[in-house]
């Protein structure tokens, strides 16, 4: 595992490096300047250079990643230029949130996608699959936004059961967490959930077809225990790195789930960082959300090479 690990750290370090520039160029490009949107549009051409001056935007531009780049390294993410306060203290408050309703989809995407999958590449009943292919199809043709918003009318309004919006903290009540986190969560996990029971079918179709499913079938051993523990088995590396993939997509989505059921995460606060044009913010969060990938990447890949001996032989 640790050379395994060592092999993998320098293309895991390129791929941040190669992000924290794209970032900072294409926060650049895009219209509009921090200074004038934090001075207001009346300012005076002195006052706008006060400005600039202040946040160092009149500096080139390869000092300012330079210098960006370097506090990044150092561990200080500097001040916020409009939002107000330190990068640093912004995310640690919304962080936790994030985590929270990040983990609670994963959990969802693997209870939902698992019995999926398997219902549907082991019954003999095609309306039954044809209706697993069907659900799938659906959740992946609805954008979030719309499937937050139709959970809020049915759950929250013409149900009641569970809250419109809100959050609350595992460890200080986690019984209203629970309520708070499940209607977000299952929003962020359908899509999700979709993609990992299509390709965990397709293996388990595929694995159910080998050889020795043939020989254990005529040799009499049970249909459950050659799903359970021959088929599935081998259907799960590939499904695997679906899910290590998938994760970068709930990360990604937290920022529209967390603004439909007021989620206070790191969602919200990249949203004012983007409107508001603080580059600190944003590209602060940004890289932090690729650093996020590429350690669920290599995890990703440890977990593979432990469901696949041929992998670790290799």
């Amino acid at each position: 595992m640790r050379t395994f690990l060592l092999k993998r750290l320098p293309s895991g370090l390129l791929v941040l490096v190669l992000a924290s520039f794209l970032i900072f160029l294409i926060l650049r490009l895009i219209p509009g300047d921090p200074a004038t949107a934090l001075a207001g549009p009346d300012a005076s051409p002195a006052t706008l250079a006060a400005v600039r001056d202040r946040l160092g935007l009149d500096q080139p531009l390869p000092g300012q990643y330079l210098h960006w780049l370097g506090g990044v390294l150092g561990g200080d993410l500097g001040p916020s230029y409009a939002i107000g306060g330190q990068v640093a203290d912004l995310i640690g408050n919304g962080i936790a949130a994030t985590v929270q309703l990040t983990l609670g989809a994963l959990l969802l995407v693997v209870l939902l996608a698992l019995p999926l999958a398997v219902a549907s590449a082991t019954t003999r009943r095609r309306p039954v699959a044809a209706a697993v292919r069907a659900l799938t199809t659906a959740v992946l043709a609805v954008p979030p936004f719309v499937t937050g918003v139709l959970l809020v009318l049915v759950l929250a309004v013409t149900l009641g059961l569970l809250p419109a919006g809100g959050h609350e903290s595992l460890l200080d009540a986690p019984d209203l967490a629970v309520q708070y986190l499940a209607m977000p969560a299952l929003c962020l996990a359908l899509p999700s959930a979709a993609v990992v029971a299509r390709h965990l079918e397709d293996g388990l179709r595929r694995a159910l077809a080998e050889d020795y499913v043939r020989t254990a079938t005529a040799l009499g051993v049970s249909r459950r225990r050659i799903v359970w523990q021959h088929a599935l088995p081998n259907a799960l590396p590939s499904a695997v790195t679906v899910l290590g993939l998938q994760v970068g997509q709930l990360i990604a989505g937290a920022v529209v789930v967390e603004r439909i059921f007021a989620w206070p995460g790191l969602g919200q606060l990249i949203e004012q960082g983007v409107v508001r044009r603080d580059y600190p913010v944003v590209q602060d969060l940004l890289l932090l959300v690729v650093a996020c990938y590429v350690a669920v990447q290599l995890l990703t890949d440890l977990a593979y090479t432990w469901l696949d001996p041929r992998v670790r032989w290799e």
